[in-house]
């Protein structure tokens, strides 16, 4: 179990309810005048243990807020739980945050399953569920799920991006897709198709999927490409996407793998599965990147590596833009409640977000949620791999 003690302030937004001067006080559970107590459950064991880092950079960008006079004057205690991503123990866990911690609210929760497991009990008990690492759109559900936000890219929507993409620079593709066998990979997968529209049936000739406990995915790979496919769908996650790149490589598959954007990691997916294995892969890129050199005189990438350098000195660079973005809207989200800091003016905040250009977003690609659209961002743009960093290939896309 990590339980990181967390801080807080920084000014980046543009929300449209901002804290009034003055305001009396409102307090929702683990607030006082000198602390918000919010907490998470992140997967720091188990088959998913390699995205811990999320849970960890979230800490250390709160440590740093803390230092420098927490938000409004008020520390931030972050208490981050192992669920090991299993859903029955995320209940467990997020029921110890909320019932015996008392925590404020449930921020930045890592996973599909495990956030679904919790946010019919999380609304009933009326606990913002707030900047959720999920793609599931079940989680994007006003009317069901009013106190429940993301912060990603749903499936459907990143799906689309992809098909888009292959309709207009492959028309003829044949494509394979490997897919994890839960919500998330079969979520992109008929997200995927839908987007394909009529050309799905001909352009789609194999599909196979894997369970997360699996060892490999080998006879999947092989079987893929005896398909015939030519382009490769990887709807999963990045120790798979790793093996499945290598494998196909070994057969001799000269294929056209085609990644989604959190299982397009140089450090984790590209290099593990061999750099001249992974050349040529594409991806959908919304954050900028540490390894391209377009990059090292920006503000946003310098503050990043520094904070990198000082706070997360053991994480790795290139991994955790994400997870340092998803704490900077934390931040923002909870400075815009000012001194009202009830269960209420959080989740107001939390979507109420208007054209917010976080620093390590592509420049473009701003940030919007409100009551009734809670899709934070809808665009990205298009990268391949040229064996040693992502190149940007074309404008935003996306709707």
């Amino acid at each position: 179990m990590i339980r990181p003690v967390i801080f807080a302030a920084l000014s980046l937004s543009v929300f449209s309810l901002s804290p009034a001067a003055g305001q009396d006080k409102r307090y929702g559970p683990g607030v006082t005048d000198t602390e918000i107590r919010i907490g998470q459950t992140v997967p720091y064991s188990g088959p998913l243990s390699n995205l811990s880092g999320f849970g960890r950079v979230e800490a250390a960008y709160l440590r740093k807020i803390n230092a420098s006079g927490g938000i409004n004057g008020r520390k931030v205690t972050l208490l981050s739980l192992d669920d090991a991503f299993m859903p029955s123990k995320t209940v467990e866990q997020t029921r110890r945050l909320v019932e015996g911690d008392g925590v404020l609210a449930i921020v930045g929760s890592f996973g599909s399953p495990t956030n679904l497991a919790v946010a019919k009990y999380l609304n009933s008990q009326r606990v913002p569920q707030i900047l959720l690492l999920a793609s599931s759109p079940r989680l994007n559900d006003p009317e069901k799920l009013p106190w429940t936000t993301t912060f990603m890219m749903p499936q459907p929507v990143e799906a689309k991006i992809y098909a888009e993409y292959l309709l207009r620079a492959r028309p003829d593709a044949k494509i394979g897709v490997i897919y994890e066998n839960d919500d998330v990979g079969k979520g992109q997968l008929a997200g995927f198709k839908a987007a394909l529209g009529p050309r799905a049936s001909t352009m789609i000739v194999g599909e196979a999927a894997y369970d997360v406990t699996e060892p490999t995915i080998d006879s999947q790979i092989v079987a893929l490409k005896a398909s015939g496919a030519d382009t490769l769908f990887h709807a999963s996650n990045a120790r798979f996407a790793a093996q499945a790149i290598r494998k196909a490589h070994e057969l001799g598959w000269k294929v056209q793998h085609v990644l989604l954007s959190g299982a397009s990691g140089i450090s984790t997916v590209m290099r593990p599965a061999g750099v001249a294995a992974s050349a040529g892969a594409v991806t959908a890129l919304w954050l900028k990147s540490p390894e391209d050199p377009t990059w090292d005189a920006d503000d946003g990438m310098r503050e990043y590596r520094a904070f990198m350098k000082e706070w997360a000195p053991n994480e790795q660079i290139e991994e955790s833009v994400f997870a340092y973005s998803t704490a900077q809207m934390i931040v923002e989200v909870l400075r815009h409640c000012g001194d009202d800091l009830s269960r209420e003016n959080l989740i107001r905040q939390a979507t109420n977000i208007h054209d917010v250009q976080l620093p390590m977003f592509l420049p473009g690609l701003t940030i919007n949620v409100s009551p009734s659209a809670r899709i934070g961002w809808r665009k990205a743009r298009m990268a391949r791999f040229d064996g040693s960093k992502w190149v940007l290939l074309d404008d935003v896309i996306g709707n």
